[in-house]
């Protein structure tokens, strides 16, 4: 499934896949905070954080035929936590998270149970998720504005160099 991370798009309720894409690049000192009171529940593990590869697509292009990239480090989790709410009386969250930090998929992942849950949806929505986006967008701008520093016009620069011999030689 495709996600479009620098379009935010029009405003709908958000769903799983587009909160686990955001809990993937959530930083470690914006989800410690938001999850700390949820830390004395202990969950139990179906699949202990583990690192490994996973090898990266591209296009050539964005149009051509896939390619192999190459490969990335990958931390991944899978956790059951209580939920009274669920009809089977756990929810199951899962974390995927770029590089080799196994805290940050322990909390993805158990910020993933704890949004299926809907008695604490919406407090992490607005504590955590809104947070998560917000650091994504000021990252997209530092970004931006960086790229923008190192652009180069180079009509403008053939305008201030006042080079005219291309107007005398047409006589």
């Amino acid at each position: 499934m495709f996600h479009a991370f620098d379009n935010d798009g029009p405003p709908r309720q958000i769903n799983r896949p587009d909160w686990m894409a955001l809990l993937a690049r959530a930083p470690l000192d914006l989800l410690e905070p938001a999850l700390a009171p949820y830390a004395p529940q202990a969950p139990q593990w179906l699949r202990p954080p583990e690192t490994g590869l996973y090898m990266v697509q591209g296009r050539a292009g964005a149009t051509g035929e896939r390619f192999n990239l190459g490969e990335v480090t990958v931390t991944r989790c899978a956790l059951r936590m209580p939920c009274a709410t669920a009809a089977s009386g756990h929810t199951v969250g899962v974390a995927y998270v770029l590089g080799r930090s196994r805290r940050q998929a322990q909390l993805a992942a158990l910020a993933d149970a704890l949004l299926q849950d809907p008695a604490h949806h919406d407090t992490l929505d607005a504590q955590l998720l809104q947070a998560v986006r917000q650091h994504l967008a000021q990252q997209r701008t530092q970004r931006h504005a960086k790229a923008q520093s190192t652009k180069v016009e180079f009509f403008t620069v053939a305008r201030e160099s006042g080079d005219n011999s291309d107007e005398g030689d047409q006589e």
